[in-house]
């Protein structure tokens, strides 16, 4: 088990009536509890929790009058993942695939898999498939795709990372996400907090559908796989975004930490935390 300490500030200059949507919260999983919690809003707002699309995600609702708003998350977050021999881990035939899972076999937003099977082919249609495959797309990207702030922006998808090998941490998931599905192997963008990212963000990873659960990947290297809590999932970034608002409102700081709490737990070979 892995202890985490993530805080999150989020200050905004309101110029209207906002109405906002914050994606922050730690996810409530099986491999995944949150242990304490406490929220800080200025100006005082009434609030509400909201399940959002699958699992355990929560969306953080409220409406805020104009002026500065200042949201403050804190949590300790325990993981525990269902460590598994990577060698069990084999890639479900399409038959085997559930009915939910199936969507993410599909293009996406930003995850143009379509126009990447014969380039996912020749770089890994030779490689054991099941774990190691999945394994080797994240290795791949991070050695071809270099970090690199500022490089991308909210409209850049799989094919202009790859045309100039740069971008952040949604970037390298997006890569592995649309290489994954052009190999057949249903995968899916997981937006959360990591110990070691850097600069310290938000970050955003990736789950590949292997046997009969999903397991964590991060092509970035920056964290490892027990030092990572999940917020949320869905197809690409789109579906995960950490706020989302309609009014008049910009974003002035964004002030993310997280931090083990005690030694941290030998790295297993492999992990879900869903």
């Amino acid at each position: 088990m892995t202890t985490l300490d993530v805080h999150a500030n989020l200050t905004y200059d309101v110029g209207a009536p906002t109405s906002f949507a914050f994606s922050i919260i730690a996810a409530r999983t099986a491999h995944q509890r949150v242990t304490s919690e406490q929220f800080d809003i200025t100006p005082d707002v009434d609030v509400t929790f909201e399940p959002y699309g699958e699992g355990a995600h929560q969306l953080l609702r409220f409406d805020a009058p104009a002026g500065s708003l200042d949201l403050s998350y804190r949590a300790t977050i325990s993981v525990d993942g269902d460590d598994t021999d990577p060698a069990l881990l084999t890639e479900a035939t399409f038959a085997q695939i559930p009915a939910a899972v199936l969507p993410y076999l599909n293009p996406s937003r930003y995850c143009e898999s379509d126009r990447l099977v014969r380039f996912a082919s020749d770089l890994f249609g030779d490689v054991d498939p099941g774990y190691p495959r999945v394994q080797a797309v994240a290795d791949w990207v991070g050695s071809n795709v270099h970090y690199e702030p500022g490089a991308t922006d909210g409209s850049s998808g799989t094919t202009d990372v790859l045309l100039q090998r740069a971008g952040v941490c949604r970037d390298f998931a997006h890569v592995s996400i649309s290489l994954c599905r052009a190999l057949g192997i249903p995968a899916r963008y997981v937006s959360g907090y990591g110990v070691g990212v850097e600069p310290q963000d938000f970050h955003g990873f990736f789950e590949a559908y292997l046997g009969d659960d999903w397991y964590l990947f991060d092509p970035t290297g920056m964290a490892a796989i027990n030092s990572l809590a999940r917020i949320g999932f869905g197809r690409d970034a789109a579906d995960t975004p950490f706020s989302t608002f309609v009014g008049d409102a910009s974003l002035v700081t964004k002030e993310i930490t997280v931090e083990p709490v005690g030694d941290p737990e030998p790295e297993p070979d492999a992990t879900s935390t869903a």
